[in-house]
């Protein structure tokens, strides 16, 4: 059969001059009330070319090179089930939202398709382009950039998005739409954040810092312990275990069975106590005003107080963080899988894994240059418990690192010895070695 003559083929030549053209620009009070119509508490508009989205512009549009217009959707979370120190309740919570999310980022998609338009939803977290991890981005649209501009909120200290009026008990989704729209949104006038610090009281890892600072080593590696890097930890705890006896002396009874419920049930969140505790946004902060004091009682302190394991890696602020704050609390040595595995994210990735405190004595500027498969000249600066890094060299460096660079990337992935590689001149150091090991203790992985 020719294709001419197919049926399907004829059908649509028949009723050519019945289809309704595709619109181009759409209409954005349709576009509000669609979302909101498909269960969206919240919603605003961006066009592609805001440069608020500068950062991941390509990246969206690799995966849909239509997009012209990005929804940006904001649902509730319910608050007392986050607040509760039970981790069951709370986890709950936040993947029935989650669901929620995907369900009406689809409803959306789907009539917009029955309208003629392209359109694409992307998860709202999980789940992600896993074959980039660890070394890439895994996600593919950064949704909280989009929000902010979408005039959805701003971020807190705690790096959440506080809605106005719902406060950061929120979960956000996005559609990318390959249309126009008649107008987007600009972001509030001002931060809904009261900087009130109790975030910062709240975090068993000490992730946030009263200055603002954000330790994004910390959150993950205790946040995200049954998720990405913690998985991976957990992975190689049992290939490196001899027997069932040695297993159980390196992971304990609890920590398997809530493995087991994240990979049944879902990737359980190990503490959102900075979002429990957060009494920002119009619908949230009148039982913190009228009474702080009981705020703290039956919010913040029942999670301070908690018993829990709190996952740390060896030598890091956290760990420090926690003996200090949180004594009660059962300290947890583990790896976070933060291992890069170019140059580029490498360099990238010390921004994530600098521990001020583990560096506030340091005061010294390396020269990196690295040869063989991925040449590259870095210099890093750290001083007074500050990060800086820069391309090329700069300055009068007290270290030295040349490095052959698959060498340098197995031993950061601990596949290699450092002296092995030392020796065989693989790596090499002009200047003292004691500043590459204060080097590595202010990137502990």
């Amino acid at each position: 059969m020719k294709l001419a003559d197919h049926p399907t083929v004829q059908h649509f030549h028949d009723h050519a001059d019945s289809r309704v053209a595709t619109p181009t620009v759409l209409d954005a009070a349709w576009l509000r009330h669609l979302c909101r119509a498909c269960g969206a508490d919240d919603v605003g508009l961006v066009e592609i070319g805001r440069p608020a989205l500068d950062e991941q512009r390509e990246d969206m549009l690799r995966v849909f090179p239509a997009t012209q217009t990005l929804l940006s959707v904001v649902c509730r979370m319910n608050r007392d089930p986050i607040r509760s120190p039970a981790r069951s309740v709370a986890n709950l919570e936040m993947h029935q939202t989650g669901d929620h999310v995907n369900a009406v980022a689809h409803q959306v998609v789907a009539a917009l398709e029955r309208a003629g338009v392209r359109a694409l939803n992307p998860a709202m977290g999980f789940p992600m382009e896993m074959d980039r991890f660890p070394g890439g981005k895994t996600w593919v649209v950064s949704h909280k950039p989009v929000a902010v501009a979408a005039g959805l909120g701003h971020l807190g200290i705690h790096r959440n998005v506080i809605h106005p009026r719902f406060g950061n008990f929120i979960l956000l989704g996005t559609v990318l739409i390959g249309a126009a729209a008649t107008a987007y949104d600009q972001p509030i006038p001002y931060n809904p954040c009261l900087e009130c610090k109790l975030c910062v009281a709240a975090c068993p890892v000490g992730a946030i810092a009263p200055t603002g600072a954000f330790n994004c080593a910390a959150c993950y590696t205790h946040n995200y312990r049954e998720l990405l890097g913690g998985f991976t930890d957990w992975v190689e705890q049992i290939a490196a275990s001899t027997n069932a006896r040695d297993y159980r002396q390196r992971v304990t009874d609890s920590e398997s069975a809530s493995m087991w419920q994240s990979l049944a049930f879902g990737p359980n969140y190990k503490a959102a106590y900075c979002v429990a505790v957060c009494p920002a946004g119009a619908d949230v902060i009148g039982p913190y005003l009228t009474h702080k004091a009981a705020h703290l009682r039956d919010i913040v302190r029942p999670l301070q107080e908690k018993a829990e394991p709190v996952y740390v890696v060896a030598g890091s602020d956290a760990e420090a963080h926690v003996a200090r704050r949180f004594p009660h609390k059962t300290v947890r040595r583990v790896g976070n899988g933060l291992r890069p595995r170019s140059i580029p994210r490498f360099l990238a990735g010390l921004r994530l894994t600098f521990q001020p405190g583990q560096a506030a004595r340091l005061d010294a500027v390396y020269h990196f240059t690295f040869t063989g498969e991925e040449a590259a000249q870095a210099t890093v600066t750290i001083r007074g418990g500050t990060l800086h890094v820069q391309d090329g060299h700069h300055g009068a460096p007290a270290l030295r690192v040349t490095a052959d660079s698959a060498t340098w990337l197995g031993v950061l992935a601990k596949e290699r010895s450092l002296l092995w590689a030392l020796l065989r001149r693989r790596i090499r150091l002009q200047g003292a070695p004691r500043l590459l090991v204060a080097f590595g203790r202010c990137f502990p992985s």
